[in-house]
């Protein structure tokens, strides 16, 4: 699978791949006749993105999968790593292979697609894309009342794949949340990394609000409630229960 990689399209329709951290297939009753395109017109990493459930991802630049810096080390993380770039690339393969091998490599890809993914929304191309997601609001807003529906950021708790499903980050309070949507609890949080979140606003920091003072203060009638009140509660009904107890006995 090494050397030149000829552009050419896969004879395999795209609409049969299956979506990263989403349901195993694509809902046939979803797509319409009109839906599909020719392999020519409608690539493989577009298609992937365009998915429900992969609104998260921008659209990698293939020139930048094309170039081998770009991806070090990636071959040692996907077994079936020359296929499923030659996939990504939409570069037909020259073996043969059975149902469970083109599964393997479909899984692959997508696998590979979101740790290229990771690399490439530190690249300034990258930044931008996202940037465009973020001021539509398309990551979602953070679920804390007192942040006033701010948007956030997908951030990884590890750079790692299989460890953290993506979590969003808010620039407000700056504290992380589970993403709202089933459909996007799935996705490996290493597609996003740990870095891109605080390497999106130093790099904009006009969009960088600052840190929210802004907290709930619990109140009784209209009075705030003392820090060391449940302290003192729980210490009263303690002794409420040790009263019974004896009472009880005697």
């Amino acid at each position: 699978m090494n050397g030149d990689r000829e552009k050419k399209r896969h004879s395999r329709s795209p609409h049969s791949r299956r979506r990263m951290g989403a349901s195993s297939s694509v809902d046939s009753q979803s797509a319409s006749s009109s839906d599909f395109q020719s392999d020519d017109e409608y690539a493989w990493i577009p298609w992937f993105c365009s998915l429900k459930g992969n609104e998260f991802f921008c659209e990698v630049d293939e020139a930048y999968a094309q170039d081998s810096f770009n991806l070090t080390g990636l071959n040692t993380q996907v077994p079936y790593y020359d296929y499923a770039l030659d996939m990504i690339l939409d570069i037909e393969p020259s073996d043969v292979l059975s149902d469970d091998q083109q599964e393997l490599i479909e899984n692959d890809a997508e696998t590979l697609f979101g740790l290229i993914h990771a690399r490439y929304i530190l690249t300034n191309r990258g930044l931008h894309l996202m940037l465009e997601k973020y001021r539509q609001a398309q990551f979602g807003r953070c679920s804390r009342v007192l942040c006033k529906g701010q948007p956030t950021l997908p951030c990884g708790l590890s750079d790692t794949t299989n460890e953290e499903s993506v979590k969003l980050y808010c620039p407000k309070c700056e504290e992380l949340y589970s993403v709202r949507s089933s459909r996007h609890e799935h996705i490996d949080g290493a597609y996003f990394g740990t870095t891109f979140p605080h390497l999106f606003f130093l790099t904009f920091p006009e969009l960088k609000t600052p840190k929210t003072r802004d907290c709930y203060i619990p109140r009784v009638f209209a009075f705030r409630v003392n820090k060391n009140a449940y302290k003192k509660s729980l210490e009263y009904k303690k002794k409420q229960q040790d009263k019974s107890k004896k009472g009880s006995k005697s």
